[in-house]
């Protein structure tokens, strides 16, 4: 019953095979491509037909750049370590670098609210150009725990990541004999200085660690945790976020 559909079994066709080969089309482009063919529709028409063919827009994730070379590595280091003991995982010792900034995750959050009333203070986030500022930190843990957390001032170069590990790597463990370092393959950490270090010391084996592998690190989502927690606090100016995160 209703209405016919405007669109032939063909034009239905054209479309899904559009969308499931390129699925960044439009519905603009969708519209103009059943032009060409001679079909005349609406947007709201191509929409509710790719949703009732279990099809909706959604906003496109963010992922890192990989090429083929790095989805093998990533692979590869999955297979190594996929058998890994409970032994061997808990000596693991996770680092990372990351910017929490001041207007950062807190835009994103959902408020409930009545018609008409978007605009009241109690509904909006406050937004200034570039984040009104920003701090960056360095943190590391464990199974056994949290390790010490660096604030960064300034741009960090290799003679600055040594003095971190320095001040803050060896005071983080807890883990006695055997522990293994992951850090990522950023210039910076894996200078030559830095390898010096190590070898010199030798107290540091570093774990092997693939190109543009954030996914593989759990310390990402460490930092997701405190962000969300940071963003409740609802900080004010930089001193203020400074002062939350050591909380």
């Amino acid at each position: 019953s209703g209405a016919p559909c405007k669109i032939s079994p063909c034009g239905v066709s054209m479309i899904m095979r559009t969308v499931r080969n390129q699925p960044r089309t439009t519905q603009e482009d969708l519209v103009n491509d059943l032009k060409a063919a001679g079909t005349i529709v609406t947007k709201k028409t191509i929409g509710h037909k790719l949703r009732r063919d279990g099809l909706k827009s959604c906003s496109a994730h963010e992922v890192p750049l990989l090429k083929k070379g790095h989805a093998q590595a990533h692979l590869k280091f999955a297979n190594e370590h996929l058998k890994d003991s409970e032994e061997n995982r808990v000596k693991v010792l996770w680092s990372d670098e990351t910017k929490i900034e001041l207007f950062g995750i807190n835009s994103t959050c959902r408020v409930w609210r009545r018609r008409n009333a978007a605009y009241d203070p109690n509904n909006t986030i406050p937004m200034v150009k570039h984040g009104g500022g920003n701090i960056m930190h360095w943190g590391c843990f464990s199974a056994k725990g949290t390790g010490q957390m660096h604030h960064i001032k300034g741009t960090m170069d290799g003679a600055m990541y040594r003095k971190i590990l320095g001040n803050n790597l060896l005071p983080s463990l807890k883990m006695g004999r055997g522990w293994v370092f992951q850090h990522d393959n950023d210039p910076k950490t894996h200078g030559q200085g830095n390898k010096g270090v190590a070898q010199e010391k030798k107290l540091i084996k570093v774990l092997e660690w693939s190109n543009q592998s954030l996914d593989l690190n759990p310390m990402e989502n460490l930092w997701r945790e405190l962000k969300v927690r940071v963003a409740k606090r609802q900080p004010q100016n930089p001193n203020d976020l400074g002062r939350i995160c050591k909380e």
